[in-house]
């Protein structure tokens, strides 16, 4: 079992910056590919951002060059790194763990997410 804690959302202005954080505990929780998820209201949960343990990345094309995820696996956090945001990016921000994540297979394990609101 593994337990997934995200920080870091809130309020930012166009063209704003936010890191959100999640904090995995639990067993071998550094052993699993982590991603970034989010969900706006009326759509469908996306991936924003995955990361191997062994730190390759990826990213949808629409996201590449403003969204970063990095992981420490020292601290079992996972982090992402969200520059130049737009209103589109509202949504709840959900923090993933499992053995594989793409876009159509998400992990087994997830926060309880993180609302980030882009407005001004």
């Amino acid at each position: 079992q593994v337990q997934l804690v995200e920080s870091g959302g809130g309020l930012v202005q166009p063209g704003g910056s936010l890191r959100l954080s999640c904090a995995a505990s639990g067993r071998a929780a550094s052993m699993y590919a982590m991603g970034w998820y989010r969900q706006a209201p009326g759509k469908l949960r996306e991936l924003v951002a995955s990361i191997t343990t062994a730190g390759s990345t990826n990213y949808p094309d629409s996201l590449k060059g403003r969204f970063t995820i990095s992981r420490d696996n020292v601290k079992n956090m996972v982090y992402l790194q969200m520059n130049n945001l737009k209103p589109e990016d509202t949504a709840v921000y959900y923090c993933n763990a499992g053995w594989i994540i793409t876009a159509v297979l998400s992990g087994s394990y997830w926060g309880q997410g993180t609302q980030v609101t882009v407005s001004s």
